[in-house]
Order: structure tokens, then C-alpha cells, then sequence
């Protein structure tokens, strides 16, 4: 069985990502996720800077994010990032906002990988074996 890759990024809420009460804003939520994504990416040994020089991108196509609970002012936050959905064009990565062992928000944000002029293209094989689990496995395996 495949288990999809995860990263885990340590954030701290930074008093410029506040309103005037303390709690991080709604719009720092989707930059959170940019960090666990690009850490996830990183984790995996496939920068975005490395796709990019390929010549793909992997453009936003949805966002969304649903709240629980406020992060306020200096929380120290666990960022979860996951490849929850690795396909031939499309890419799906979910996020948990976490403190402690409290669960302070989700999120989903949805890719479409593209050329370098903006068009629909398959990502290559290693890169979506990486993305899906798939390349950790054979690694294990040797092969």
C-alpha cells in the first residue's frame, strides 16, 4: 500500500499576520499553506525551482479553506501537508493548522500543472512517482 507523502512545517505567528485582536487573518492562511507545500516539495527532493527549470508550473486552480479555531499572536503552529490527490495533470494537497493537538483549520488547494505558455501538460513519470508515494516506495524496494 502507498502512503502519501507528508510534510510538517513549524510556524509562528508573526504579529504582522494580525488584526487588530490578536488572531492571525484569514488571508495568511493560503501563504501557511505555500510554506508547507513548498517544504513538502523540498522534503521530496523536487523543488519547485527544479519543475519550474523543467518547464512546468503548477498553477492555483481552487483554494479553500474552513476555520475552527483563532491562532493568535505568537502560537506556535504545526503546519500538516499532504499529496492527497497525484494525477497526470492535476494535483490536490490538503493542509492541517494545528496547536498542539488542537486542529485550528483545513484546507485544500488544487493545482493544474501547466507548460512554460500556460497550456494543460502531463508532469513526467518521476515526478508524479515522487508526488504520489510512489517513488519513496521504490526507493525502499531498491528499485
Amino acid at each position: 500500500m502507498t502512503t502519501l507523502p507528508e510534510a510538517r512545517s513549524e510556524i509562528r505567528v508573526r504579529y504582522a499576520e494580525t488584526d487588530a485582536m490578536g488572531v492571525a487573518h484569514h488571508a495568511t492562511y493560503p501563504v501557511w499553506f505555500e510554506v508547507g507545500r513548498t517544504d513538502l516539495m523540498h522534503q521530496l527532493g523536487l523543488p519547485y525551482a527544479e519543475v519550474e527549470s523543467r518547464g512546468y508550473y503548477l498553477m492555483l486552480s481552487g483554494l479553500n479553506v474552513e476555520y475552527r479555531r483563532a491562532a493568535r499572536y505568537d502560537d506556535h503552529l504545526t503546519l500538516i501537508t499532504r499529496a492527497a490527490s497525484v494525477r497526470s495533470r492535476t494535483l490536490t494537497f490538503t493542509y492541517e493548522v494545528r496547536k498542539g493537538d488542537e486542529l485550528l483549520a483545513t484546507g485544500e488547494t488544487r493545482h493544474i500543472a501547466t507548460d512554460k505558455n500556460y497550456r494543460p501538460a502531463r508532469l513526467p513519470e518521476d515526478v508524479l512517482g515522487l508526488l504520489s508515494g510512489a517513488g519513496e516506495t521504490a526507493a525502499k524496494a531498491g528499485g
